[in-house]
């Protein structure tokens, strides 16, 4: 069995045609496992739907905590990219025995060339694979938590030494 924790973050985000903003409405997690015709065991647990510029150490500790409570040793976190991060720094540094992989997306699911199916599925693949630790995975790619920053020039995760 595989936890994914929904945090909220671009991943989940919709778009309101009439105040041209984008909001919150619900997790489109089970809707992408269903049309990638997934049949892996999975629970999903929506912790909260926030914008991660709007998170707080409050929130990673609820994070942190929901991690730890959760029975599954492999676990999947939706996160915004902007401090996904800062919420990797603080699981790492708490040393869980357990697999955890935080994704996310730059552009929302219900856009046209999401990226965020791509980063849901690899980071499935990653979650089965990898060793107990915390990792970031995306772009078809998977960082240890303490080797990886957001370029915020090219809109990419890369590793740093």
């Amino acid at each position: 069995m595989i936890r994914i924790i929904v945090t909220g973050g671009t991943f989940d985000k919709e778009y309101n045609e009439l105040a041209g903003e984008l909001f919150f409405r619900d997790t489109h997690i089970p809707e992408m496992l269903a049309i990638g015709r997934s049949d892996l065991p999975v629970r999903v647990e929506k912790l909260m739907m926030l914008d991660s510029l709007h998170m707080t150490d409050d929130h990673r500790s609820t994070i942190l905590k929901a991690c730890s409570d959760c029975a599954e040793s492999k676990v999947i976190i939706t996160h915004g990219t902007d401090t996904m991060e800062d919420t990797a720094k603080t699981l790492g540094a708490a040393q869980l025995n357990k697999t955890i992989v935080l994704t996310g997306a730059m552009i929302p699911y219900r856009f046209a060339n999401s990226d965020g199916p791509f980063n849901l599925g690899a980071s499935i693949g990653f979650v089965q694979s990898l060793p107990t630790g915390v990792y970031i995975t995306m772009n078809g790619r998977c960082f240890p938590w303490n080797r990886v920053r957001k370029n915020r020039q090219t809109g990419r995760f890369e590793s740093i030494p």
